[in-house]
């Protein structure tokens, strides 16, 4: 993967702003785990983590026990996963990930942030095929080598384990997030600094000039869209 993680979250950004902007987000996924896999969180390993990832972010408890009410009463809002891509200021790429309940609403306020920061929305897989869509995991640690024994006894299928600064970061298939939480956590550790599945980009972009000021609008204007959840790019400020 090159540089450790930590290096690589200036070219991967995450809608994480207000409260209640990171609140709605958590709720909306909360609400769809709950009731697609039961509200049941020891009988829901994804729901399991995705409240602790929700309480480490500081959601308050209300928040989550809403949702979870919500998806008990089998009803209430009928949320699908959509996602756009395209091309950003200086040619960078843009994934834009979103939960929403009117996919034209969505779709036409993702289309006002694309116009107005002088992008353009690609048809799908037009960029995601130049993101890596991986599994990361950041802890306290300094032996790579023993990390990656580990979790290969596991049979977790690994893309690579970095030590930089004291932390040791792991990356795998999304589709191995469980598989390599479960082996993380048989070896000891027990507190992440990161935690999550995201795009990380294979190449970077770099942009300069005009292009910074609008590339920075361009994610404020997408934060603020209600149904956007997450926003990758491989721009290098």
């Amino acid at each position: 993967m090159g540089r450790a993680y930590q290096n690589k979250k200036d070219s991967m950004a995450k809608t994480a702003g207000a409260k209640t902007k990171v609140y709605s987000k958590y709720g909306k996924e909360i609400y769809i785990c709950a009731k697609n896999g039961g509200v049941d969180s020891d009988g829901n390993l994804a729901l399991r983590r995705l409240i602790e990832r929700a309480k480490k972010d500081q959601v308050p408890a209300h928040v989550i026990e809403r949702a979870i009410d919500k998806a008990k009463g089998g009803g209430g809002e009928d949320y699908a996963a959509t996602r756009y891509e395209g091309y950003g200021p200086g040619n960078c790429m843009i994934i834009v990930d979103c939960l929403t309940d009117n996919n034209k609403r969505t779709f036409a306020d993702v289309r006002v942030c694309f116009t107005k920061a002088n992008a353009k929305i690609g048809a799908q897989n037009s960029v995601s095929h130049l993101f890596d869509h991986l599994a990361i995991f950041v802890f306290d640690g300094d032996d790579d080598e023993t990390v990656l024994e580990a979790l290969m006894m596991a049979d977790v299928d690994v893309t690579d384990v970095e030590v930089e600064n004291g932390k040791v970061t792991v990356f795998a298939p999304h589709t191995e997030y469980n598989n390599t939480r479960t082996a993380l956590e048989e070896m000891g550790v027990t507190e992440f600094d990161e935690d999550l599945i995201a795009f990380v980009p294979q190449v970077e972009a770099p942009i300069e000039g005009e292009d910074v000021e609008v590339m920075e609008r361009f994610l404020a204007m997408l934060e603020d869209c209600d149904d956007v959840q997450n926003v990758y790019h491989n721009a290098q400020f």
